[in-house]
């Protein structure tokens, strides 16, 4: 009887936190307070109906994406970088080229990316659909001619004993996401129509929700995703940088698994990895002081003065069981993007260093890029001269 209870328990508060994962309000708590329904107001004057989420044009509250008031500025609205966890998503990223006028087209583009997703979200409103655009640090001036966010930088290879983090090419990054993946698709063929000859593909990963929003090695992925109010506290730059204020940075990286080896690990061996169960994802206690880490505890990242930052993870599996490829596409969002490279660091050196992130042994990535996701209102205005 008490064996039910507790098992009860586990299973309750686990599907509890993947309702709100899955909701589609999913960045607030799942149970809808009072606190919680006035935090989903829209910031225009356009009301919400009921059991309807709000349309594009309709951004959340400050409890959810925050407008970062300067004197003497208009409000800055962020781009949908909470938007929820979808079924399918295209994570796009491309090159700009050197042809003439590329910078220009680039730009039109990008001003004009909130029309263009409503073009494809109004054919099924309920579908959740999003895209949020990052751009990368070699063409932020020739993009943007704003100063770049403080922390913006190429991403840097991390070189361990054994295994490397690489870093690979890419000026645009396009999050397209939503509830169908023909949404995507034509989302996507309308961008690339547009943008013409001004870039190249560099890379084009379609990824899918898998179960109850596991990896494909079998586990449950973003359970550290922060929540409600915290979200826009661990995902958007505020004070500390006031010209890239309502904006975020984003590491992108596409792994691919090695299941045979992985498959001949004990699930007691693969939950070590991880940190956690398979099964009823509880999270296992951290190894002691000075012994191999779990994958979960070395991304748990705490600054000088012992505060844990957090970042939002929008993972993705990938794959073609008939060509043998099996993935996770990483991409994090974050305030702070020192936070995600000091979890590479302590992944690929370790902690202490030679005791590395053992999920590394079965898992390799194949691309590293860093960019910033800008304002909605910065990316509106890039079309104004």
């Amino acid at each position: 009887m008490l064996k039910n209870r507790i098992r009860g328990t586990i299973h309750d508060s686990f599907y509890s936190g993947l309702g709100s994962r899955l909701y589609p309000g999913s960045r607030i708590p799942w149970h809808r307070t009072a606190e919680a329904t006035q935090r989903r107001q829209p910031l225009s004057n356009q009301p919400i109906r009921a059991g309807r989420r709000p349309l594009i044009t309709q951004l959340y509250s400050p409890g959810l994406a925050p407008r970062a008031r300067m004197s003497g500025r208009v409000p800055i609205e962020s781009q949908r970088v909470d938007a929820p966890l979808t079924s399918s998503a295209t994570f796009l990223v491309l090159s700009v080229t050197e042809i003439p006028d590329a910078v220009k087209t680039v730009r039109s583009a990008l001003a004009d990316i909130d029309g263009l997703a409503k073009n494809v979200a109004i054919r099924d409103l309920g579908a959740s659909f999003a895209c949020t655009v990052g751009i990368g640090s070699d063409v932020w001036d020739r993009v943007t001619g704003l100063p770049k966010p403080s922390e913006l930088h190429p991403f840097p290879p991390v070189e361990g004993a054994k295994h490397t983090a690489v870093s690979t090419p890419g000026d645009l990054l396009f999050h397209i996401r939503s509830e169908r993946r023909d949404l995507n698709f034509e989302f996507e063929k309308q961008l690339l129509d547009l943008l013409g000859d001004s870039v190249k593909v560099v890379d084009e990963t379609v990824g899918f929700r898998y179960f109850d929003v596991r990896d494909l090695l079998g586990f449950v992925d973003g359970t550290a995703n922060p929540v409600g109010p915290a979200v826009p506290a661990s995902i958007l730059v505020a004070e500390e940088d006031t010209a890239a204020a309502g904006g975020s940075y984003i590491v992108v990286q596409k792994y691919v698994h090695d299941m045979k080896g992985w498959k001949t690990l004990k699930a007691e061996q693969q939950e070590a990895i991880i940190g956690r169960t398979k099964l009823d994802n509880v999270e296992l206690d951290d190894a002691p002081t000075g012994q191999q880490a779990s994958h979960k505890t070395l991304n748990t990242i705490e600054d000088e003065n012992g505060v844990e930052h957090d970042i939002l993870r929008d993972n993705m599996p990938f794959g073609s069981p008939g060509s043998g490829e099996f993935g996770t596409y990483f991409i994090g969002y974050s305030r702070r993007l020192w936070v995600i490279e000091k979890m590479l660091q302590r992944m690929y050196i370790g902690e202490p260093p030679g005791l590395y992130d053992r999920i590394l042994d079965y898992s390799r990535p194949l691309t590293g890029t860093t960019f910033f996701a800008p304002s909605a209102s910065i990316l509106a205005s890039l079309d104004s001269d």
